[in-house]
C-alpha cells in the first residue's frame, strides 16, 4: 500500500471518529491484519480486495 493511501484512510478515520477496531468489524477481518494491511505487510490479492472495500467504505479514491 502506498504510504499517502495509508495516510488517506488513518486521516478519514480520525474525521469520522471510527476506531480501526470498528473498520475493521466491517470488514470482517481482525485488527492486526488490517494494521498489517495499512503498514504494508500485506498486499497479496486478498488485501488488494480489503483495500478497495476501505476506499469504497470510507470514499477514498
Amino acid at each position: 500500500m502506498s504510504e499517502n493511501l495509508d495516510l488517506k484512510i488513518r486521516s478519514e478515520l480520525r474525521k469520522r471518529r471510527m476506531t480501526m477496531t470498528y473498520l475493521a468489524e466491517l470488514l470482517g477481518i481482525s485488527t492486526p491484519y488490517l494494521s498489517d494491511i495499512l503498514n504494508g505487510r500485506r498486499n497479496g490479492k486478498k488485501a488488494q480486495e480489503h483495500i478497495k472495500a476501505i476506499k469504497s467504505l470510507l470514499k477514498i479514491e
